[in-house]
């Protein structure tokens, strides 16, 4: 099976622009369609490449690019409901009434918002943490901090210091990474995106609106997701702390918690074998 960057590169053409894609696997599996996080230099493929395999040997994998990250076209308006918004077209474009769902920390949220949302596109649900509030842990996280400080004055060493945030073992924060991440966080419309995403005046912008809102956040609402859940998290996660764990864990009716030790942030790269076979149990 060919799970290369140029043998799964797709594109679909929208009244909005391009978004860009990766698909593997039989185009009769079940479809499953992964949702990459945010932070300088993210892409679905950087986010899932390494276990694009695993998943396409059992199911037809949509990796989707979301817009305003560098390699589908930007939109205009808030990155993460962007992407909610580019998932629900895609799978119209598409022709695909539901699929289980992947999501990356943002692609998380989008995930489970769109559950909240539209429960009949999402049949199974797969979070790598993210998810949640801070129940105990001070917010923003040290993880958050960094990103903000990179988003309000990109340098290289601010992205090497998030980086190392993001894993529980450094070495996998190698020069090849830095440079892949630095020449993709540089991009105009990635910069753009962290900045409406992460930089001081937006994230004062949003707590502001937060506090002034009548309506409740997102995570209040995870009663309603109806759809068998699986919550994964990195127990030395220093971006999400596992006590945001705590509400999902006891809102989304059908949740299952599943944390794997020395790891940070980036689960399925860092626990990769063993997030591989949990997930995979899941879905089946």
């Amino acid at each position: 099976m060919d799970v290369t960057f140029e043998g799964t590169r797709r594109e679909l053409t929208t009244d909005k622009g391009v978004l860009r894609y990766h698909e593997a696997g039989d185009a009769d599996a079940p479809p499953l369609i992964l949702l990459h996080g945010s932070g300088p230099g993210v892409t679905g493929w950087r986010n899932f490449r390494g276990n694009l395999g695993a998943f396409a040997e059992h199911h037809r994998c949509l990796v989707l690019e979301f817009p305003g990250f560098g390699v589908s076209d930007a939109w205009e308006g808030m990155p993460v409901l962007n992407a909610g918004k580019a998932v629900n077209l895609f799978m119209n474009e598409l022709g695909i009434e539901n699929a289980a769902m992947i999501g990356n920390s943002m692609g998380g949220v989008v995930g489970v918002n769109l559950a909240i949302r539209k429960p009949e596109r999402v049949s199974r649900l797969v979070t790598i943490g993210g998810v949640g509030g801070n129940l105990f842990s001070p917010s923003p996280s040290e993880g958050l901090t960094l990103l903000q400080e990179f988003a309000d004055a990109p340098d290289r060493d601010k992205l090497v210091r998030w980086l190392r945030a993001m894993v529980f073992d450094k070495a996998l924060v190698t020069d090849e990474l830095i440079a892949e991440r630095w020449e993709a966080a540089t991009n105009a419309d990635a910069l753009a995106t962290g900045r409406a995403m992460y930089g001081s005046a937006a994230f004062e912008m949003q707590q502001q609106f937060l506090a002034a809102a009548d309506t409740p956040p997102y995570w209040a609402m995870m009663h309603k997701v109806a759809c068998p859940t699986l919550l994964t998290w990195g127990r030395d996660d220093r971006v999400s702390p596992p006590d945001m764990a705590l509400a999902p864990m006891r809102l989304i009716p059908d949740a299952q918690l599943h944390v794997f030790p020395r790891c940070g942030h980036w689960v399925m790269i860092e626990a990769k074998a063993a997030f591989e076979a949990t997930v995979l149990a899941f879905l089946a």
